[in-house]
């Protein structure tokens, strides 16, 4: 039995179309590449940035983590007030894949994204692809992060779409395989060429 046509493409957002990376920040901030990773792997931790991408107040995790470490204080408020410079480019190579399948119109297109609610407003003014997306679920305004199976069911039942009607692109493993366990096709992201070739593969692009 042949599985349903997709008719929807669902991308994440950073680190697939959007180049955010602490370090863009921190190298200005540490002189000593090996201090800026110490303070990125045992202070200001992916863990502890996740829990914002939940909903958490900035306010709130960065009281909480200068208490731990008054040492790093004036970096810590910096991940926050100096947050934009986390952000680097887009991705142009996977840019250039979503304008093309946002030029032919033969597929939907979602974002899904693990994203503050404090600072999403800064990439929305800043990225004019994001405009391109029909609906954009930031897990900060929900309250939900990928990979929790209802963060992806909350965006396919709020946009009238059937799991297996969708192909779900994101450069994280285990949001990949939570969003195959929903029944959603996947493509794990590497680069922009390989995703181009797996794309024309599925016959989404040519």
């Amino acid at each position: 039995m042949n599985p349903p046509p997709m008719d929807t493409i669902i991308f994440d957002l950073g680190g697939v179309l959007i180049d955010w990376n602490p370090r863009h920040l921190f190298r200005k901030l540490f002189e000593e590449e090996q201090e800026m990773e110490h303070f990125l792997e045992h202070v200001c931790t992916g863990d502890w940035n996740e829990q914002q991408d939940g909903g958490r107040p900035f306010a709130e995790a960065i009281a909480l983590k200068t208490a731990e470490f008054p040492e790093y204080e004036p970096q810590i408020k910096a991940f926050f007030e100096r947050w934009p410079e986390m952000l680097g480019g887009p991705i142009e190579g996977t840019v250039s894949i979503l304008e093309q399948i946002h030029r032919e119109k033969r597929y939907r297109l979602l974002a899904l994204t693990n994203w503050s609610h404090e600072t999403w407003p800064v990439a929305w003014e800043r990225y004019g692809f994001l405009k391109y997306f029909e609906d954009i679920l930031v897990s900060g305004k929900e309250k939900l992060k990928k990979p929790d199976p209802k963060i992806y069911h909350l965006l396919l039942e709020r946009n009238g779409v059937r799991p297996g009607q969708a192909l779900f692109i994101d450069d994280s493993h285990r949001n990949v395989q939570a969003a195959r366990q929903e029944g959603i096709r996947t493509i794990h992201f590497t680069n922009p060429t390989a995703l181009r070739t797996t794309l024309q593969q599925f016959g989404v692009i040519h």
